[in-house]
């Protein structure tokens, strides 16, 4: 998996293309959930857009928000793999990817998540703690999550 990590003004045109397509074909279409895709926050001078490629085609992508934006601590958030790259690490190597980043940009900064519930177990491994209850956001149970304390994953 190669990575890059652009800010928006960085992204040409394709990029973008591909980028949205991955959050929408998986956020709007496998999950059966109409929602606002577009909210904005992609534009922020500070968001980072994490892409993996594989064979030259976007595969995974994460976003970095800085403080602020959606929770008073940055977040990581619309983390996502195409179906073909499921089951092969993919997610693990995205997170442990988007976590350097986001240390290399706002270093030893807390990260909050609003995760979907099922997957808790799987960013618990990445050092996050619930920090709330479960709540639906566009039917979809999710909860918070907080790590502190960044140390690079290895």
């Amino acid at each position: 998996m190669q990575w890059i990590t652009l800010t928006f003004r960085q992204l040409s045109t394709r990029q973008l293309y591909d980028l949205l397509r991955l959050r929408t074909n998986v956020f709007v279409v496998e999950q059966n959930c109409a929602y606002p895709e577009l909210d904005g926050h992609d534009l922020h001078p500070e968001t980072r857009h994490v892409l993996g490629y594989r064979d030259d085609k976007v595969t995974a992508y994460a976003r970095l928000l800085p403080a602020g934006l959606t929770y008073p601590e940055m977040s990581i958030g619309r983390i996502v793999t195409a179906h073909t790259e499921r089951g092969n690490g993919c997610g693990n190597e995205l997170v442990k990817h988007a976590l350097r980043q986001a240390q290399e940009v706002w270093p030893d900064a807390p990260i909050t998540i609003g995760a979907q519930y099922h997957l808790r177990k799987f960013y618990r491994q990445h050092g996050f703690e619930e920090i709330s209850e479960e709540y639906l956001e566009d039917g979809i149970p999710h909860i918070d999550m907080r790590r502190v304390g960044i140390t690079p994953p290895a």
